[in-house]
């Protein structure tokens, strides 16, 4: 049974994370850092220097600004983890990759399976219609969600961006009174409710229009591909690996 601590345990997605673990067969959540230590079936800590308990594995669902003492402490106890949080600003990302060169690390912007099959279909995709369709990218989250555009659009977006030889540019959002551009790819953030994560990319072309779309209906998905994560990232050595090598394991 791998052992798991669950940083940002008493969150939305750590809630779900804690319930899915109680029917895992490999993943046992050991520990956990947030703070409120309320109602859990596992000793939780403020904060995750001040975790005594041994770990297989961290899974990190919470926010930017817990990325200091997790790669302190991880890096401290050559524990391997799995950052499932967004919004990380250039230099955090640069962390995250060099704490990569020394412990095995696990680093998402969506644990969807079914997003991540997206956007391995957009790297195909993606180079044959830009030239004649426009490119436009709309997410959709609800009102709590403090990063905008979200991870994911990012994630669709820089993929569509790479994949692609001439020199797009991103424009977020549109207003003013100009034509679009055709090196564009827009992206729109749109907040309301309590929507869990609505993706769609479109290619606009001249008489006909692909709509490419995910919709999670709940949150369970990310919590399926965050355990799968840690399962994968067990064992492994030093690195960077992300949700392509989950699904590619998985063809």
């Amino acid at each position: 049974m791998i052992k798991m601590l669950l940083n940002g345990c008493n969150g939305k997605m750590g809630k779900v994370i804690s319930q899915m673990a109680k029917d895992s067969a490999t993943i046992s959540i050991v520990a956990g850092v947030d703070r409120d230590s309320s109602n859990l079936d596992y000793p939780c800590y403020d904060s995750i220097l001040k975790c005594k308990v041994d770990v297989d594995v961290i899974l990190d669902f919470s926010r930017p600004d817990a990325l200091d003492s997790l790669c302190t402490y991880s890096k401290e106890k050559n524990i391997p983890i799995v950052f499932c949080t967004t919004g990380f600003s250039p230099e955090q990302l640069s962390r995250i990759d060099s704490l990569s060169k020394e412990i095995p690390v696990f680093h998402s912007a969506n644990m969807s399976i079914g997003i991540n099959i997206v956007n391995n279909l957009l790297k195909n995709i993606s180079k044959m219609l830009y030239k004649d369709f426009d490119i436009e990218i709309i997410e959709k989250h609800h009102n709590q969600k403090v990063d905008a555009p979200s991870g994911t659009a990012l994630l669709l977006a820089n993929t569509i961006k790479d994949s692609i030889n001439d020199d797009m540019f991103y424009v977020k959002g549109r207003d003013g009174s100009s034509k679009r551009q055709p090196k564009e790819i827009g992206i729109h953030a749109i907040r309301g409710g309590n929507i869990i994560g609505d993706h769609e990319v479109i290619f606009a072309g001249k008489g006909e229009c692909i709509e490419i779309k995910h919709t999670a209906i709940s949150r369970d998905v990310f919590a399926i591909g965050s355990l799968k994560a840690c399962e994968f990232i067990y064992g492994k050595d030093k690195g960077l690996y992300n949700m392509d090598d989950v699904v590619n394991m998985s063809l």
